[in-house]
């Protein structure tokens, strides 16, 4: 049951993917979505699971928070590790964006979605209602997941082949998550420590990477709603699922 579920969550994300695709135009609106969408997911969802899960504190703060911090940091410095090394081989395209950054964070996205496959399994695990109420939550986000997955290659300057390529390796992840469920669990501590990591990660690339670069060329109202509309869409997900 649980890989059958997570076949949706395949095709949520395809179409998510396929939707970010076929805007060429409107990068900057495309941009800003994804910007808010992201935040949304880390802030409305990825940050309260992990702090639920992960549930230990180290020297008075939840462990889950330092492994935001840390995530965000880890961000920060691969990126400028990465940029520091293009600027060494004299590479001035893209803006100075480079298309390595872009790669590794599509790749955190497949992870990501790969631990949603995992989640569907686990609460099937539990019983049939709670299997349902995590499917519910992670198909509806997937759409997100595909969009962001491939905007966050393509943005940093990779061929539409390698985004395409990561965005079918995001919509498979989320079925072998829930198919490796049959073998092997996963501690909640673990779990709620991974989210906390991967929500920093998360949070600095749409803060410090996509909405500065939705608002550079084009600054138009119409770019900070379509953040605030991906903020409230994940709301209504959010709120859904519960």
């Amino acid at each position: 049951m649980a890989v059958l579920v997570a076949l949706g969550a395949f095709l949520m994300t395809l179409a998510g993917g396929w939707s970010a695709h076929r805007v060429t135009d409107r990068r900057h609106l495309v941009l800003g979505l994804a910007g808010g969408l992201m935040l949304g997911v880390v802030g409305l969802e990825l940050l309260p699971e992990s702090l639920e899960a992960a549930g230990t504190e180290l020297y008075g703060v939840p462990a889950a928070l330092l492994l935001f911090v840390t995530g965000f940091l880890l961000a920060h410095l691969v990126e400028r590790l990465l940029a520091h090394r293009q600027a060494a081989h004299g590479a001035a395209e893209n803006h100075g964006r480079t298309p390595e950054v872009g790669l590794t964070a599509a790749a955190a996205m497949v992870g990501h979605s790969a631990m949603d496959g995992v989640a569907i399994g686990a609460a099937f695990q539990v019983g049939g209602g709670m299997g349902a109420a995590v499917a519910v939550a992670v198909i509806a986000h997937d759409f997100a997941d595909g969009f962001n997955t491939y905007t966050l290659a393509h943005a940093y300057g990779n061929a539409r082949r390698r985004a395409l390529a990561m965005l079918w390796a995001d919509a498979v992840a989320p079925v072998v998550g829930a198919a490796s469920t049959l073998f092997f669990t996963i501690p909640e501590p673990l779990l709620g420590g991974y989210l906390g990591l991967f929500g920093g990660a998360l949070l600095y690339l749409a803060a410090a990477e996509i909405l500065p670069e939705a608002h550079h060329a084009h600054p138009a109202r119409s770019t900070l709603v379509c953040t605030v509309a991906g903020v409230l869409f994940i709301w209504l997900v959010v709120g859904a699922a519960h």
